[in-house]
């Protein structure tokens, strides 16, 4: 009973500082424009945009988001590497991203199918960096969907491995 009454109390309180500042909880906050050549657009089931209906993000913005790292191995480079980007689950969030897919569009038009539900239990990143330098269009950047595929042995799966887009210019929220 007494839990109950702290839960109404909580509600209570949030609803009042929602309607004091006059927002609304389900609200993103206004993205601002890129300042640089956007290398990202992000469409779809979003809240938070920048350009029409759509998201654009240029490299500083992406980084500005939080960088996290990794060391792993994959089928493409001859031993670990260490991957360095910004968590696709903390930029769904950003744009406000309400879907159930993620469809990563390669600059050649390739795609894959992403479950949200990869992004919240894996630390998949969209790397802009292999071992410490950027990438480039010619070596799979500028942005790469990276999973951490050392970190579970699920991971080492030609599932996963197709969702590992490189090359990636767009993401459509489903």
């Amino acid at each position: 009973m007494f839990h109950l009454h702290v839960k109404k109390l909580l509600l209570g309180a949030l609803l009042a500082l929602v309607a004091w500042t006059g927002a609304t909880v389900a609200e993103a906050a206004p993205l601002p424009a890129p300042k640089g050549k956007p290398i990202l657009t992000v469409s779809g089931k979003i809240s938070a945009t920048n350009k029409g209906d759509t998201a654009e993000f240029d490299r500083d913005m992406l980084e500005a988001i939080g960088m996290q790292s990794f060391t792993t191995e994959t089928p493409w480079y001859p031993g670990p590497v260490k991957f360095e980007g910004v968590s696709l689950a903390k930029l769904m969030q950003q744009v406000g991203a309400k879907g159930q897919t993620l469809s990563v569009v390669a600059l050649n038009d390739y795609s894959s199918d992403i479950p949200f539900e990869d992004i919240q239990k894996f630390n998949v990143i969209l790397a802009l960096k292999q071992n410490g330098e950027y990438m480039s269009v010619r070596d799979k950047g500028p942005i790469f969907v990276m999973y951490p595929f050392d970190s579970d042995p699920v991971l080492k799966h030609q599932t996963y491995y197709g969702r590992a887009v490189w090359q990636v210019s767009k993401i459509i929220v489903k």
